[in-house]
């Protein structure tokens, strides 16, 4: 997918804005692909048996499965021109998180940097993940790069060449 008109740039974003993702299901499909994917088989996860022997009683999805999940959530609400995910100043993973269960990711805008001559900037976000009763059940602040409104276009429902992906610096810096 590349940007369109519709992805914000970093200049369309103000502190203290937030929006609220569409729900996702975790499925039991969901644990074993991750447990697979990541190599992570702690029977907390995967083994039915042992997990009743648990206070949770059940399989728990894994902390960063969940995290992943919430991670294509906020991409896509709201829709904005990030290049990179550059840090996780925090995460907490506060509660369980079961196959069957619906979590949506909390997005707010929390700092701004202007980054890079003003082609771009530092966004530091806030992720709450809730569940279907509305509780929290990880949250955190993330730091993403976010492109800047091209020269010369006035707003982001102009439909021009500055759709058109800015330059990015390769690691000796030339751009």
């Amino acid at each position: 997918m590349s940007f369109s008109s519709a992805h914000l740039s970093f200049d369309d974003l103000e502190i203290g804005q937030e929006w609220t993702s569409g729900g996702r299901t975790v499925t039991e499909a969901d644990i074993v692909n991750f447990a697979g994917f990541s190599g992570d088989f702690n029977p907390i996860h995967i083994d039915h048996e042992f997990a009743r022997t648990t206070p949770f009683r059940r399989p728990i999805a894994h902390g960063f499965g969940v995290f992943s999940i919430a991670s294509g959530l906020g991409v896509m609400t709201p829709l904005v021109r990030t290049l990179a995910l550059l840090r996780v100043r925090y995460w907490d993973f506060k509660l369980p998180v079961f196959a069957g269960d619906t979590v949506r990711c909390l997005s707010r805008v929390v700092e701004k940097t202007v980054r890079g001559r003003g082609r771009r900037g530092e966004v530091v976000w806030y992720r709450g993940v809730l569940n279907q009763d509305g509780k929290v059940v990880q949250e955190g602040e993330i730091v993403t790069l976010i492109e800047c409104r091209p020269a010369g276009r006035p707003d982001r429902g102009a439909a021009d060449e500055a759709d058109a992906p800015a330059a990015v610096p390769s690691p000796n810096g030339a751009v």
